[in-house]
């Protein structure tokens, strides 16, 4: 494909880098091994090419495949929706959320590939449809978050996403966004909560998902770009702000 459409300078100057990086590795800490997705495949051979001419020894690349959903998308950082490990960046509940909402057809690689759960008992959810599917993406969920940022925090994502979606539960681990008395008197527009919350990636995106009508502020779905969120929909316990059917803010005064 490179040579039918060509190399960009900045893809050229990239594999430059990274194979000098990697004789870098080499010179410095004796490394002699890369490893990474396959896409990185030429990138490594030329940190191994050129480790091989500078410093007459051998050096190693060791790729896998990359960890792709049913419809063929990449899950990777450069990805659109990416979902990280650092809860700065992803929020323990928001990390749940994505894997209780993965492709029907995922979920069952996924807890073979991502999760510690013995194989007899993912085997039961070969052929799940229905409620039986709906626990093994809760399982799913609760354990690869579980992993990565820890039992309670995995019970608490837990516990707020009964609470959001009609089960029960606590939402005290639910998202939340304060906004002041002065911000509510003044007639904050849901487009530009939206956009600040993250629950849209920027004013545009916030206004095409109004123009969808897949926004609601509680029980009041927002028909209009300009309209605004009353002190009274807030309340003393706040009001959950949706973004479609799968994402969402509690709002709260602050």
């Amino acid at each position: 494909m490179r040579l039918e459409k060509g190399l960009s300078f900045i893809e050229f100057n990239y594999q430059l880098l990274q194979a000098y990086d990697f004789l870098a590795l080499n010179q410095r800490f004796g490394c002699a091994l890369q490893v990474g997705g396959d896409d990185q495949w030429g990138n490594i051979i030329a940190g191994v090419d050129l480790i091989r001419r500078v410093e007459q020894k051998e050096a190693f690349g060791l790729t896998f495949p990359l960890l792709t959903t049913a419809s063929g998308a990449k899950m990777g950082k450069t990805a659109s929706g990416a979902v990280w490990l650092d809860a700065n960046l992803t929020r323990p509940y928001d990390f749940y959320q994505y894997f209780v909402n993965v492709d029907d057809r995922d979920v069952v690689r996924f807890l073979k590939l991502l999760t510690f759960e013995p194989l007899e008992s993912i085997a039961r959810f070969e052929e799940a449809q229905g409620a039986d599917l709906r626990e093994a993406k809760q399982l799913l969920a609760q354990s690869v978050t579980a992993i990565v940022h820890g039992q309670s925090a995995a019970d608490q994502a837990g516990a707020a996403a009964r609470a959001a979606f009609g089960g029960g539960g606590d939402d005290a681990a639910l998202p939340t966004i304060q906004i002041s008395a002065a911000e509510l008197a003044s007639g904050l527009k849901i487009v530009d909560l939206l956009a600040s919350s993250g629950l849209a990636g920027s004013k545009s995106a916030a206004r095409r998902l109004v123009e969808q009508g897949g926004v609601r502020v509680g029980d009041r779905k927002i028909s209009s770009v300009d309209d605004v969120i009353t002190t009274a929909e807030v309340g003393e316990s706040g009001v959950l702000l949706h973004a479609g059917k799968k994402h969402l803010r509690k709002v709260i005064r602050g």
